[in-house]
């Protein structure tokens, strides 16, 4: 394996977080802050607990989970778009590097920075409600193999995009309503039979009941649906990247 090449992609793509440190760390932080203020607020007076665990601390692993996902997403589909965007991609896949080393250095330099924001979210969550995590091992999984996921899914989307406003495309239209809709600040029990049902449909249900579960012990789907459905689409991911580079799809002129 080239090390030097993945090092060198991944170390300019976490020198670009350094030069928007507001946009790419602040912005999400504050906005989480500001979900614990308002659904806290005015939400947590009306529901003090839902299954035996405060509201405000229950909606923490969602919230966590909700920016994971969408940070994922737009920072690897926005780091594969901009060299090709620019034409130095083409630099990028004539130098002896594979293709597994490009897609490992964009995708693990997008992962890390969104567990950044994620850890950076927990510790801020912890000045607003007290938090306990009872399955330590499990919530890292979770963390790492979302981070990783999503952030395939982005690089897809970075590849498939042709301009700026698809790539905010999915993540606004696609992954925040289903985020919201997936449990992030209620529990799927707490719905209708027939919604209860439908919702299962929504995959990020999985991904939040599973951490959650980390947390708390807690889930709306069995720990094992939660890590099937976490697995399914990494592989369903890697199989389009694959896909991309064996064909050349939207790369070759």
């Amino acid at each position: 394996m080239n090390i030097h090449g993945v090092r060198a992609i991944y170390v300019s793509e976490m020198a670009r977080t350094g030069r928007t440190l507001l946009q790419s760390v602040v912005s999400p932080v504050l906005s989480t802050s500001l979900y614990f203020v308002v659904f806290g607020a005015a939400i947590g007076s009306r529901i003090t607990e839902v299954e035996g665990v405060s509201y405000g601390a229950f909606i923490v692993p969602g919230l966590v989970m909700l920016m994971l996902l969408t940070q994922s997403v737009s920072n690897a589909s926005f780091a594969i778009y901009f060299p090709k965007f620019t034409g130095t991609i083409y630099e990028l896949l004539s130098a002896p590097i594979s293709h597994f080393e490009i897609v490992l250095g964009f995708v693990g330099a997008a992962a890390t920075k969104s567990l950044l924001i994620g850890v950076i979210i927990l510790i801020t969550a912890g000045f607003f409600v007290p938090l306990q995590i009872a399955h330590p091992v499990w919530m890292v999984v979770f963390l790492v193999l979302t981070a990783f996921t999503f952030s395939l899914l982005g690089f897809i989307i970075g590849i498939w995009a042709d301009g700026f406003e698809k790539l905010q495309f999915v993540p606004l239209l696609i992954i925040t309503p289903l985020a919201f809709l997936g449990g992030t600040f209620y529990s799927v029990d707490m719905l209708p039979p027939f919604w209860q049902t439908v919702t299962l449909f929504n995959p990020v249900v999985y991904l939040i009941s599973g951490f959650r579960w980390s947390f708390y012990g807690i889930a709306d789907v069995s720990l094992a649906a939660s890590v099937g459905m976490i697995a399914l689409f990494l592989v369903a991911c890697l199989a389009v990247v694959s896909w991309i580079f064996r064909t050349g799809y939207k790369l070759k002129a």
